[in-house]
């Protein structure tokens, strides 16, 4: 009995203290919100979320005091892209639910949902987490059909990660998306055009298992791509050369509801201007600035800046093993024209409002949830790191299985190197 309730108490402390209330005072924040930048403020943290941003100090009796002078804190950064909780080695079957065979149940990949597959014990948590990441919106990377299925956004906690499920569905339109559907980009368009009007046929129509269906797509799929027609679930779009981003621009012209969000854009600068005058968001990678293949003949570093430049909202973070690194993305992005405030909000509001969980995350303002970094310095500076993170409020220990990895052989003169211990 005293075995399982040890056991008991250390699953509890995996990830998180006990629930606090906690003042933290005298940092730098930037709340990319309303308030802006606020100096020698004092945050107050109560039931997980926030109470107060405020300059100066105020009454913090009964709240965890913690000191923060010279520190900067922000909003807990948001992969923008990624496939944490669905896959920790890629090439393990046993450890990769982002990947799928097509089946009968669902003839376009729309119908399949992520929620039931995201493990919240994976490794990667830990590790993207002490980097300051504590939010992702996840989904399936290839699904050998037309989407990768229904993306979710999750916390980086270890309990309920689930904060939105059904959150957005993805499609490949360039070289990688026209191999899986016929083998060329007029069939993958045809077939995208068709499954868009027949969704829009189907709205308010009775799709209960005893009803009659004669479509194209399976009632399942149809379910799923009624909000995307309807303007509820973003439909981000992969496509990367201009030639590509250009049938992306005609097809949100055609369907005006939809909210059409773009994937990479790596030559969208040659068309920044009107990306922009359509309301086309982009989640890209600021690294990608290598012709590696003819879909982004154009790449170039300074493509996030000139996309802001044009007015186009910029979020970044496209990794999953090393979402941590989304910081540097944005710091190189910064030195490439992208102006700091606009870096640190690709990591974080522009993340929010694109999946419309803004009201929760993305910013440290009054009753959103309390995730929030405290850094030992600028966050866009490859030197400086995350020193403690907070998700729903809490304090999250700051350790994964690489630290613990390093930890364990970092005295390399103390005979033999530790062996594991179970808990």
């Amino acid at each position: 009995m005293k075995r399982i309730i040890h056991l008991g108490v250390l699953f509890f402390y995996s990830a998180v203290t006990f629930a606090q209330d906690y003042a933290i005072v005298g940092a730098t924040v930037h709340t990319m919100g309303t308030q802006g930048k606020v100096e020698n403020a004092t945050i107050l943290i109560k039931d997980g979320k926030i109470q107060l941003v405020q300059n100066g100090n105020v009454p913090v009796a009964g709240y965890t005091l913690i000191h923060a002078e010279n520190k900067v804190i922000t909003p807990g950064l948001i992969g923008a892209k990624t496939q944490l909780g669905l896959v920790d080695v890629g090439f393990s079957a046993g450890t990769n639910d982002s990947t799928a065979e097509q089946t009968g149940f669902s003839n376009t990949g729309a119908a399949y949902d992520v929620a039931y597959a995201i493990n919240a014990d994976s490794s990667l948590f830990a590790i993207s987490r002490i980097a300051g990441v504590t939010s992702a919106a996840t989904s399936m990377s290839d699904t050998h059909q037309l989407f990768a299925g229904q993306g979710a956004i999750i916390s980086l906690n270890d309990n309920s990660p689930l904060l939105k499920p059904k959150a957005f569905i993805s499609v490949q339109v360039g070289n990688a998306g026209a191999d899986a559907i016929g083998g060329s980009r007029a069939v993958l368009w045809t077939n995208l055009d068709a499954i868009i009007a027949e969704a829009k046929f189907a709205i308010g129509k009775s799709l209960s298992p005893s009803d009659e269906w004669h479509g194209d797509m399976s009632k399942a799929d149809i379910k799923a791509m009624i909000p995307v027609v309807q303007g509820k679930t973003p439909l981000l779009i992969d496509a990367r050369r201009k030639a590509d981003i250009q049938q992306v621009i005609a097809f949100k012209q055609r369907n005006p509801n939809i909210k059409v969000v773009l994937l990479y854009a790596t030559e969208g600068w040659r068309i920044a201007d009107e990306l922009a005058a359509n309301k086309i968001s982009v989640i890209l990678d600021p690294e990608s600035n290598l012709p590696y293949e003819f879909d982004q003949l154009a790449a170039t570093l300074s493509n996030a800046g000139r996309l802001d430049k044009a007015g186009v909202d910029v979020a970044i973070g496209m990794e999953t093993h090393n979402i941590r690194l989304a910081r540097q993305h944005a710091g190189n992005a910064v030195a490439n024209g992208l102006p700091w405030e606009k870096g640190l909000a690709a990591l974080t509001i522009n993340v929010a409002k694109l999946y419309e969980v803004d009201a929760l995350v993305g910013s440290l303002e009054v009753g959103k949830q309390a995730d929030l970094v405290i850094w030992s310095g600028d966050p866009l500076e490859l030197t400086e790191s995350a020193e403690q993170v907070f998700i729903k409020g809490e304090k999250i220990v700051m350790e994964s299985r690489q630290t613990k990895l390093r930890d364990r052989y970092l005295k390399l003169n103390t005979g033999k190197p530790q062996q594991f211990s179970r808990p």
